[in-house]
């Protein structure tokens, strides 16, 4: 790629970051309608915490109300930390029998009772011709415009399974955004983005298909660490352009969990680095050089790719890592110099311009400041690590650094 394209990608990439996660919003509505062909008071019995059919998607497995007035406390089927259901103490407000009712959350089980200082949803119905229009409303603090969209999304998908419910009385799991089928569309639909930016013509298209590739197997890491570390759900989102990410089925219980899973995204393309490299040898002696250039390449690019996500950036996999294993903000502060010190010598070893690497140590800054404090505090502090463990882990990860260092070097020196 020329310097002006790949300028243009990774400032598009960055604007991109910064609006989805960091750009200051404000208090903002999502607002969600639908008309449902559906008596009132059956929907309000299904939307009300108390209803009869309060447990219509399986979300609400019980409500109590507390001691307090108007407040209750609600037993949700998500996991927490521990695989328990998640509690959540919720207030009420101007509650209008059968048609409106307003709901904050004090608390819940999970997550620090600042991330929900400023939330607020609503529900009313109104009766319409002849059926009932059902209206949601989530008010709440923004940075970042990705947890709004989600939010928004979230609401229209309650409202449809709730028209089928109601006019099947079963409630429809899933969705076809996380559909198997949809993600290979998105990955797909992913590899065509990237292709002009490769050149369009076959060679491109390899290119952009073997980078999408490389972004599933990395997310495939993840989602194997996650089930390795009890998570009972696990799946993968492709985001065009952005790549994939993997999400678990409840939140970290542990340091050395964080750490774990953020390591497997590159801990797993580390088995497969040396067979590709083995592979396009083999290809190679036995006279196949477009096989062997391409495997070659497959190896290069998960290579590349893995140990960019090493970089000690906030919400890259090595900022991760190392913020578990690391004893302190000091040590943390050298460790990070040294990796990225490490990945800067590769870049240049490698042939990458210095001017090239400056461009680079300035965009992972960048990215640092970007993301830095965009995660959720949890409600309690996770398990700290043992010593075996961030001993085992600075291991681990000095390993998959030194996989893919050579994975780097090996297909530079084959495709130069």
């Amino acid at each position: 790629m020329s310097v002006i394209v790949t300028v243009t990608l990774v400032a598009g990439n960055l604007g991109l970051i910064f609006l989805l996660m960091t750009v200051p919003l404000g208090l903002r509505t999502v607002t969600a309608s639908r008309v449902i062909k559906a008596d009132g008071n059956r929907l309000w019995q299904a939307l009300w915490p108390f209803g009869s059919d309060a447990g219509w998607s399986g979300e609400i497995l019980s409500a109590e109300p507390l001691e307090s007035e108007g407040t209750a406390l609600i037993e949700l089927s998500w996991e927490g930390r521990d695989g328990r259901p998640i509690e959540r103490k919720a207030r009420f407000e101007d509650v209008r029998e059968g048609s409106y009712f307003s709901m904050m959350v004090v608390e819940d089980t999970a997550l620090d009772p600042s991330f929900w200082a400023n939330y607020r949803e609503t529900a009313e119905l109104a009766s319409e011709g002849d059926g009932t229009r059902v209206t949601l409303t989530q008010t709440d603090r923004y940075r970042g415009v990705a947890f709004l969209i989600f939010r928004f999304f979230a609401m229209r998908r309650e409202l449809s399974k709730l028209d089928v419910w109601a006019a099947t009385g079963t409630y429809r799991k899933g969705g076809w955004f996380e559909h198997p089928l949809s993600q290979i569309g998105f990955a797909v639909l992913s590899a065509c983005i990237l292709w002009p930016f490769f050149g369009l013509n076959l060679g491109g298209l390899a290119l952009a298909a073997i980078l999408t590739s490389v972004v599933a197997l990395h997310e495939l890491g993840h989602m194997a660490a996650f089930r390795l570390t009890g998570h009972r759900r696990a799946r993968m989102i492709f985001i065009p352009l952005l790549g994939g990410i993997a999400i678990g089925g409840r939140p970290y219980d542990s340091r050395f969990e964080v750490a774990f899973v953020a390591l497997m995204g590159a801990g797993f393309s580390a088995f497969l680095v040396p067979v590709l490299i083995a592979a396009s040898g083999l290809a190679n002696g036995e006279g196949h050089r477009l096989a062997a250039m391409l495997l070659a390449t497959l190896a290069g690019c998960a290579s590349l790719f893995n140990i960019a996500n090493l970089v000690p950036v906030w919400k890259f996999d090595g900022g991760q890592v190392l913020r578990q294993i690391c004893p302190g903000p000091t040590a943390l502060a050298l460790a990070s110099f040294l990796l990225l010190s490490a990945l800067l010598a590769l870049g240049w070893r490698v042939g990458f311009s210095p001017s090239f690497l400056l461009v680079a140590g300035a965009v992972f800054s960048a990215l640092s400041l970007i993301t830095m404090g965009s995660g959720v505090k949890p409600r309690h502090e996770l398990k700290p690590i043992q010593p075996f463990d961030r001993l085992a882990m600075a291991g681990a990860l000095l390993a998959v650094f030194a996989i893919h260092g050579y994975g780097m070097l090996w297909a530079s020196a084959q495709l130069m």
